[in-house]
């Protein structure tokens, strides 16, 4: 129970990290694939850029796990990058 409210926190405070390049949030283009949070307060998130080899990877990773760790609760997080499966624009989330 307390590990889906921490998950759902997390999930909030990440649409506040917004991709530089298409002034969305990271949440509503799709870029989070998924949030993990685990009794003791780790989080682990896995999350894609819009492109492989996105210039702006690290800026993002980190922007994530710095609005993650932000919230109360939260021990530690733990950011992966993955491109399986690979991001398409159809993951934008509607307006």
């Amino acid at each position: 129970m307390m590990s889906a409210r921490l998950e759902r926190l997390v999930e909030i405070a990440l649409r506040d990290v917004l991709d530089p390049e298409m002034g969305r949030s990271v949440v509503d283009l799709g870029l989070i694939y998924a949030i993990a949070a685990a009794p003791d307060g780790a989080v682990t998130i896995t999350m894609t850029t819009t492109t492989r080899g996105c210039p702006l990877a690290g800026f993002l990773r980190e922007a994530v796990a710095a609005a993650a760790g932000a919230i109360s609760g939260v021990t530690s997080v733990a950011v992966t990058l993955t491109y399986e499966p690979a991001w398409e624009p159809a993951m934008i989330a509607a307006e």
